[in-house]
């Protein structure tokens, strides 16, 4: 975390606590390095606002990425009226068109009306689904897929597993065969959770056992998200043979849609210590953040989320549990060790804070919600919006 941390200690004493901070280098650095894979490979990658929807960065992305997709309509709305309605001209400034993909178990009829309007490639969870709503977005000119559950587990989380038993996300194999595919072009599957490309290449395994037969037929191939292609240590090249070999094979277009790899590592949480407490020696630094409200990932997943300047429990001379002001008594963040010990008033710094922070926060015993900055190339800051306390009473 050092060289992150280092780009926003100039800020830390001014900005407001508890408030996400977006830096446009780190996000950018993500961005170029998804483009040189899209290049090099000859696909396509979409923005999954799922888990990065800070708007006022879509200029930046759509420099870079071929266009965002949507979990539901007022995600494709935002996605379209952000980033696709505008003029977007890619790296090389030459004009490019931005897709507008949208992927929901459902859609209302009411919904499918708008969605028509707005979208480019409609992706529906069933075959009911498709017959539902079949005429018309053919009629609209829209370019349709089946998602696929190719029954293929990768992962160890169940939450986020659409592989496991039971699921309600995608057609398996038993559903699939026997159905007509006329008036599809393409299938989706989404089964990655920050993964590295050996899972990929598992299930695109299973998905050409199970499903291959049909993906001649198609005109694109949706490899959803979870790929972790910005991380460090993630296999580049791996990846990129893969998709060169599904798009030759089968003649087809292939299409990624990172969500945690467009912004990961490129946001920080900045909250301040509001009381010191003990129980029964345990020592617990009470935060003016949430894991509950503000970073709710770290109680589903469950993960300790990387703390600048800290270490692990019991491997610097004070250690401390962290925990948020809220009614829960779960409402932990983690345990972390620090140099010195912690006082009031002291601003400690989470990372990786971009994704699933702002899209997932909520107000839960009228916890503010962080204000959202953006830092720029040079440094500066701004606030991009702040909340009070007629966002928490909107919502009741």
């Amino acid at each position: 975390m050092g060289i992150e941390y280092e780009r926003i200690d100039h800020v830390l004493g001014a900005v407001p606590t508890p408030c996400y901070i977006v830096s446009e280098a780190l996000l950018e650095n993500n961005l170029r390095r998804l483009r040189q894979v899209a290049d090099r490979a000859g696909c396509k990658i979409l923005l999954a606002q799922k888990a990065f929807s800070m708007y006022f960065y879509y200029p930046l992305i759509g420099k870079y990425l071929d266009g965002v997709t949507a979990s539901g309509l007022y995600e494709a709305r935002l996605g379209y009226e952000e980033l696709c309605q505008h003029e977007i001209m890619d790296i090389s400034k030459a004009a490019k068109r931005c897709e507008n993909h949208v992927f929901s178990p459902a859609y209302t009829k009411a919904q499918m009306g708008e969605l028509l309007d707005i979208c480019d490639h409609i992706v529906f969870n069933s075959f009911a689904q498709w017959e539902m709503h079949k005429e018309a977005a053919l009629r609209a000119g829209k370019s349709c897929g089946i998602r696929i559950n190719p029954e293929c587990s990768t992962q160890d989380h169940a939450i986020y597993d659409p592989c496991g038993p039971g699921s309600r996300l995608g057609v398996t194999p038993d559903k699939f065969a026997g159905n007509a595919l006329e008036g599809l072009e393409g299938l989706h599957f989404h089964c990655l959770c920050e993964q590295n490309a050996d899972a990929l290449i598992t299930t695109m395994n299973a998905v050409e056992e199970k499903f291959g037969a049909s993906l001649y037929q198609m005109r694109w191939l949706n490899m959803g998200g979870g790929h972790h292609i910005t991380r460090a240590d993630y296999d580049v090249e791996g990846l990129i043979a893969l998709i060169q070999r599904i798009q030759e094979k089968y003649g087809l277009t292939v299409y990624l849609e990172p969500g945690e790899a467009v912004a990961l590592n490129a946001g920080f949480l900045v909250t301040q210590v509001l009381e010191i407490v003990e129980n029964s020696g345990i020592m617990t630094a009470i935060v003016d953040t949430s894991a509950a409200c503000h970073m709710p990932d770290v109680l589903e997943m469950p993960y300790r989320p990387p703390l600048c300047g800290s270490g692990e429990l019991g491997e610097k001379a004070c250690t401390y549990r962290l925990g948020g002001p809220t009614c829960l008594a779960g409402d932990v963040i983690g345990a972390y060790s620090f140099d010195r010990a912690l006082h009031v008033g002291d601003r400690l710094v989470f990372g990786d804070m971009a994704i699933y922070s702002m899209v997932k926060n909520n107000t839960f015993n009228g916890m503010p919600l962080p204000a959202i900055i953006a830092l720029d190339q040079n440094g500066a800051w701004q606030v991009i919006k702040q909340f009070g306390y007629a966002d928490f009473k909107m919502r009741l």
